[in-house]
């Protein structure tokens, strides 16, 4: 049975009809105060046994987790991913795109077609932004395991996520990663939206974490009056700087890693060792000795320190 919305945004060529169809499933989607959670997948990422599954999986074995389901979007870039997500999922979402390029494959970190659909996905956010929906933003190799919102401050603009984070949650020299965020709807995160997006031009070649590490000292930044929050690893870590205690830990990224097997092979590791610690909690072993029962990224911090070491 076919579940989710059946028709996508034309990008770059929205009219009524599309903006409505927009606004119907993230209406249906809300979790209150126009919030929703995003997430995006392509083919090779929507496979059986890939990402995708890995996701859904976390939020089904996390803490309280399984509810945010009901609130989540799926943006799709291609019908093969859509369909699969339909079959997995109530809120599925096509982007249609009219440029030539096939998005269905895995795309490589930094190639033409990872630089595009990144920027198209800013650009899409920017737009949902527009509509009057706040959204949590988190990327498809993000294991949820808690619930973030209570991590999150009322009075800020845009919270997101750190690959290296140094203590102070308002520093702008922490190094952000702009696959998880909670971003407001409101005039000023719209207007930065778009400065984010026309500032790929001024940084061609980088990808948008990169372009956003750039711009968040820049006097426009100042000026629209925006406020950043930075998140502690200790609760959104990831394979550049875990979260290391488990009674903690909200989520955890895939980050510093490259390849897509790799990827999937450290992320199934990684929820095998939630599904135990969650087992030895049922079974009343102690908080001390739940703590210790994470596991090393085995091929994602191997690739890393081969690379960066």
């Amino acid at each position: 049975m076919v579940t989710g919305l059946q028709k996508g945004i034309n990008h770059g060529n929205n009219n009524d009809n599309d903006l409505d169809e927009l606004k119907g499933i993230l209406n249906q989607a809300t979790l209150g105060n126009n919030t929703v959670i995003i997430t995006n997948v392509n083919d090779a990422w929507a496979k059986p046994h890939s990402t995708f599954d890995l996701f859904l999986e976390s939020f089904r074995s996390g803490n309280q987790t399984r509810r945010f389901l009901k609130h989540l979007v799926v943006l799709a870039w291609d019908q093969k991913a859509y369909v699969r997500c339909l079959e997995l999922h109530l809120h599925c979402y096509i982007i249609k795109t009219h440029d030539g390029m096939d998005y269905s494959s895995e795309a490589h970190f930094m190639a033409p077609d990872y630089l595009n659909i990144v920027w198209r996905k800013i650009d899409f956010l920017r737009m949902i932004l527009e509509l009057g929906y706040s959204f949590v933003f988190t990327d498809t190799d993000i294991m949820w395991f808690r619930d973030p919102f209570m991590h999150f401050h009322k009075d800020v603009d845009i919270q997101i996520a750190c690959d290296t984070y140094n203590g102070n949650p308002f520093d702008l020299k922490n190094l952000p990663n702009s696959g998880f965020k909670y971003v407001k709807s409101n005039k000023k995160t719209i207007e930065f939206y778009k400065f984010w997006y026309n500032s790929r031009m001024a940084y061609p070649g980088l990808h948008d974490q990169d372009v956003f590490n750039m711009i968040k000292f820049n006097q426009t930044i100042k000026d629209i009056g925006l406020e950043i929050r930075f998140l502690d690893t200790a609760y959104f870590g990831g394979f550049c700087e875990p979260s290391n205690d488990l009674n903690k830990v909200c989520t955890m990224h895939a980050n510093c890693c490259f390849g897509l097997k790799n990827m999937v092979h450290d992320l199934g590791v990684m929820l095998s060792d939630w599904q135990k610690y969650i087992k030895l909690l049922t079974n009343k072993t102690t908080m001390d000795e739940c703590k210790t029962c994470w596991t090393t990224a085995q091929r994602c911090r191997y690739m890393f320190f081969h690379l960066f070491g």
